[in-house]
């Protein structure tokens, strides 16, 4: 049995405390000097496939470039197949031969969904959730729900359920949610996950929907009886960030850390030998903790409740 990873230590807690340090390159890097060479293991997922959501640029790309380098068959799940296919060519030019399909996946449609989950291999060993929005105004998709929470949480538990069957047939069949530390900003919005009440503010509702990505991590686990993980990449420099915050990246700019850095954990989830821990938050490879606030704390039964609402809204058993 292979070991289970390392708990953080103090220096490591101190950074992830620090904030700043340690959901920038600097933390990154400090890190990354610690971690033991040859994991994830050169070729450890050949044989495997993976499926990512929001392959087409920024944090999806490099996790899907980084798997197929690994020796994975990836399936690039986009809304736009045309970027979806702009990005083949970019990792079949650094890694020619690659196994690596685009396949349309809106996750606020659920034909598409559907339809993705039909033409997927009869196995499938990963699955990323890494697609995401950040609208500026509340928005709902033509299902009758709110944008951040049909992509970020009813879409991801409806695409996973319908490749349950393929996700089974794996060895270690693990999904990955990259969620994001927005969302140690907020509660979870059991009683108002549609985002009805109040003021809309579009960084809000990416990060109540990130935290409840993060809540559900156990629940789903258990529910599909499957490896289920949530991590977050730290501050990323993406086209998403450019477009969404533009003030918040000029001025930490010199010291976000580029996309491949934000992949990493979501990487490593998906290869490492180690022995994971289940339904648990991860960071830099390490555990870490659900809450750094106390006004964001919550009962069972409200994560319970809430997980019953989604389940239905998404249409999964």
């Amino acid at each position: 049995m292979s070991p289970p990873p390392p708990q953080p230590d103090w220096a490591d807690q101190l950074l992830d405390r620090s904030i700043i340090a340690g959901y920038s390159t600097i933390g990154f890097r400090l890190r990354s000097r610690r971690w033991p060479p040859g994991d994830p293991a050169a070729g450890a997922m050949r044989g495997r496939t993976a499926l990512v959501t929001g392959a087409a640029s920024g944090i999806g790309f490099a996790i899907a470039a980084q798997l197929t380098a690994l020796g994975a068959g990836v399936i690039l799940a986009v809304r736009n197949t045309d970027a979806g296919a702009g990005t083949r060519d970019r990792i079949l030019a650094d890694v020619p031969g690659a196994d690596i399909a685009v396949r349309h996946c809106d996750l606020t449609d659920p034909a598409t969904l559907a339809a993705c989950a039909r033409t997927a291999p009869e196995v499938v060993d990963v699955v990323v959730h890494n697609a995401g929005v950040l609208p500026d105004r509340r928005t709902e998709t033509h299902t009758g729900h709110e944008l951040t929470l049909a992509t970020h949480v009813l879409g991801p538990l409806a695409l996973t359920d319908l490749l349950l069957p393929a996700l089974r047939r794996a060895p270690d069949p693990r999904v990955v949610f990259v969620a994001s530390a927005g969302m140690y900003t907020q509660p979870l919005p059991w009683s108002d996950p549609e985002y009805r009440d109040g003021t809309y503010r579009g960084a809000t509702a990416y990060a109540r929907t990130k935290r409840i990505q993060v809540a559900f991590a156990p629940l789903a686990a258990e529910h599909w009886q499957i490896g289920v993980h949530a991590m977050h990449p730290g501050w990323v420099d993406t086209p998403g960030l450019r477009a969404a915050l533009p003030a918040f990246r000029r001025v930490t700019a010199p010291i976000l850390r580029d996309p491949g850095a934000g992949a990493d954990t979501a990487v490593w989830l998906a290869a490492t030998g180690m022995q994971l821990p289940n339904g648990q938050f991860w960071h830099d490879r390490r555990i870490r903790p659900q809450h750094r606030l106390p006004t964001t704390t919550y009962t069972g039964d409200q994560v319970g409740e809430l997980w019953d609402y989604c389940r239905a809204a998404a249409d999964i058993g």
